[in-house]
């Protein structure tokens, strides 16, 4: 989701993990070049998002074990680590941002304004949403698009080099924003909308919270302020997510 709630609804220090020279192989290395990241395979494109979630998360303030957002969202996920062929992992970030994200490597970050919003099911259909956005292959095409972006502007930046040199690790930064604040289609939108709803429908949660929770969000700033607010805005897609409750 993008950064106003990628989203939903986005938005990471690999030195202090890995040290500068990790920049230099796997999937840094891929994208050498502009040819190289306009064919990085989807594995690429998941470890290259793990290792921006490392910087992602040593960027934000993640709520500690035992916090109370921490512990909500533990409880609310524990049975989806392994959700629908995939291998996912959950934390809270402690902002007031209403926010959430999901990212190529299974990765959801859910912000504690989000969660002061929601109420539990509601809370489970954005995280239904997110997972969406991964598993429709949504996040990838956000971290391709991001990679090819940073490896073009290493080859406009370089003279006498037909190529595009390694990502250094101050490019990171710049990765992390361009995925948390993508904007994907209506259809994208749309799409993750109804992986949410099946979401809870799968799992016995109340379907009508896909609706409550957009007419929540509708709220905030009229609805054009929230990570859902756009493609189309929050109000009509609570409309589309009531019809759908109700076999319409």
């Amino acid at each position: 989701m993008k950064k106003t709630m990628r989203g939903v609804l986005v938005a990471m220090s690999i030195l202090a993990v890995s040290g500068a020279h990790a920049l230099d192989s796997g999937v840094f290395g891929a994208v050498a070049d502009l040819g190289k990241a306009a064919t990085l395979s989807e594995k690429d494109v998941v470890d290259g998002s793990r290792k921006m979630m490392v910087y992602q998360d040593s960027k934000e303030k993640v709520a500690p074990a035992g916090s109370k957002y921490a512990q909500r969202l533990a409880a609310l996920t524990s049975a989806f680590t392994r959700e629908d062929g995939l291998k996912l992992n959950f934390k809270a970030y402690l902002s007031s941002e209403v926010n959430a994200f999901a990212t190529p490597d299974g990765s959801i970050r859910v912000y504690s304004g989000l969660m002061d919003l929601m109420n539990d099911d509601e809370l489970r259909g954005i995280i239904g949403h997110e997972i969406g956005h991964t598993k429709l292959g949504h996040s990838v095409s956000a971290m391709k698009k991001a990679l090819l972006v940073s490896a073009g502007r290493k080859g406009a930046a370089s003279s006498g080099n037909s190529g595009v040199a390694t990502l250094a690790s101050s490019e990171l930064g710049g990765i992390a924003e361009s995925v948390l604040n993508a904007q994907f289609s209506q259809s994208d939108e749309s799409a993750s909308d109804d992986y949410g709803f099946n979401f809870l429908k799968r799992h016995k949660f109340n379907v009508n919270a896909m609706e409550s929770a957009f007419r929540k969000l509708a709220k905030i700033d009229g609805g054009k302020h929230s990570m859902m607010s756009t493609h189309p805005g929050s109000a009509e897609r609570a409309d589309r997510m009531k019809a759908k409750a109700q076999g319409k």
